[in-house]
């Protein structure tokens, strides 16, 4: 087998490293009685041979997992431009205190008795957030953005059904999260589409035709996907307040305004918050996550149960799980949510505190607005009409004359020793190139990322042959989509490089 290269195509599977008699551990002597499989397990199939499991070395093995480890960008590894991501530094802070004996051992049946220091956390997080987002009351079940959607589409519906006037229609802007409207059509609702004025906001004169007594609610993101604040907002609670209709808030970009905005106090009743985000857990790669739901007072009693109540004040204050909720729309996760993402969270909201976040966002629309700044000549806004809040749209729609996309820009990115930022999204901008700095990053690193999309622009228009051919210093190239790339997958999986 060949010397493993930092720029050879592949690592080969543990698989095809697999030589028989060797291991990286052993099994004590049993212990016990030996039993027959067959005697054990009556009437289960069992296979003749057992798994063709792998057969490696331990030395071997730690390699394998440690070079494989190192392909992986991270937050920890370099700057994470994603849009509508808040991929920002997590504070070390915050993992020793997810790590407490306290939190991390605590199993999730102990009685509230032995579980007094976690529900209070909860409790005082769920005040940190109401306070926040101006709202009365909080959920912990949903396990991360999506799944707040879901649980905050639900409540509305509840709220209807409990009226006697149940409604159809759920109203979401062309330029939101492509979760939103999956969310509303999982929940049972018609989705309608309100487009995107000539500025990038919401055509306020449209979404009053499309709203009536049919409009369970409106998803909105504010800012929106586009980097914009809804400058129309009290209008556009007001359209939605006349018709009955409620307001419901994505929160996925709560960290532009976290801190001196509160959603609840510009009309809205429900909100998901993506504390692995805005809170920095670490996320991505499918989890860990948490999507807390706010709501307004008269959606409160249909929150999922239990909820965390306090009995007291001060040293004689207890806290215990609250089962009773006959208004409930019941259960959304097992126990109760990702409390570790949660613990996290709660660090994060004690460190800063309420001058901390205000100044958390700020920083963050101050380091959007400055890479949008030192870009914007090569690579402009997709709406210029406004200032961008803490992430900006711009279009790459200018390289497409050379036969470059804003996907071979992004791939030449890469090369020049940088993650690409969201591409494509949101679908109203044409080569939409999405980038969100967060407040995290320094200037060095906001300049140097500004300098290599400029670089990776001009080179468009000079060698396009080197867009389309990046990335050239990754361990795997570009893969081709089509039948010949699936069977190269295909042959990876089995261990032939």
């Amino acid at each position: 087998m060949p010397v493993l290269g930092q720029h050879q195509a592949t690592e080969p599977t543990v698989f095809a490293k697999s030589r028989p008699g060797r291991q990286s551990s052993s099994m004590p002597d049993l212990d016990v009685p030996d039993v027959d499989p067959g005697e054990a397990l009556p009437g289960v199939a069992l296979a003749d041979e057992p798994p063709a499991l792998p057969e490696i070395a331990e030395l071997d093995l730690v390699r394998h997992v440690t070079r494989l480890s190192h392909r992986n960008h991270g937050i920890d590894v370099g700057f994470y431009p994603l849009g509508s991501c808040s991929m920002k530094y997590n504070p070390r802070v915050s993992e020793t205190a997810a790590a407490l004996d306290g939190f991390r051992a605590l199993h999730p049946w102990a009685p509230d008795e032995a579980a007094q220091g976690t529900l209070a956390l909860l409790w005082h997080l769920e005040q940190w957030l109401t306070e926040l987002t101006g709202l009365a009351a909080a959920t912990f079940q949903p396990a991360a953005g999506a799944h707040g959607e879901l649980c905050g589409l639900m409540l509305i519906r509840a709220y209807h059904e409990d009226r006697g006037d149940p409604r159809r229609t759920i109203v979401v802007p062309d330029s939101a999260h492509g979760t939103n409207p999956a969310s509303a059509a999982m929940c049972g609702y018609d989705v309608v589409t309100v487009p995107s004025g000539p500025d990038g906001l919401v055509d306020v004169d449209a979404l009053e035709e499309l709203v009536d007594s049919s409009t369970a609610g409106l998803m909105l993101t504010n800012p929106n996907t586009v980097g914009l604040f809804e400058v129309e907002i009290d209008r556009i609670a007001q359209v939605c307040r006349d018709a009955g209709a409620l307001l419901y808030y994505d929160g996925a970009n709560f960290n532009a305004i976290a801190g001196r905005v509160r959603p609840g106090d510009t009309g809205f009743d429900v909100v998901h918050l993506n504390v692995h985000k805005t809170f920095a857990t670490p996320h991505g790669g499918g989890g860990p996550g948490a999507g807390p739901v706010v709501v307004s007072e008269r959606l409160a009693p249909y929150l999922p149960a239990p909820v965390v109540v306090r009995d007291g004040d001060g040293d004689d204050a207890t806290y215990r799980w609250e089962h009773d909720r006959p208004r409930s729309i019941g259960r959304l996760h097992g126990f109760h949510g990702n409390v570790g993402v949660l613990v996290r969270a709660y660090a994060f909201l004690v460190a800063h505190g309420g001058d901390g976040l205000a100044q958390m966002s700020a920083k963050a629309v101050l380091n959007a607005n400055y890479v949008a700044e030192r870009v914007g000549d090569v690579l402009p806004l997709g709406y210029p009409q406004h200032r961008p809040m803490h992430e900006f749209v711009a279009t790459a729609s200018s390289v497409k004359q050379h036969g470059v996309r804003a996907l071979d820009v992004s791939k030449r990115l890469i090369d020049l020793g940088y993650h690409p930022p969201t591409n494509y999204f949101p679908l109203i901008v044409d080569e939409a190139f999405m980038v969100e700095p967060t407040e995290t990053e320094s200037p060095e690193t906001l300049d140097g990322f500004s300098a290599a999309l400029r670089q990776a622009i001009i080179e468009a228009g000079e060698n396009a042959d080197l867009l389309h051919e990046a990335p050239t210093t990754t361990p795997v190239r570009r893969l081709d989509e089509g039948k010949a790339g699936r069977e190269l997958v295909l042959r990876w999986h089995h261990g032939d490089p």
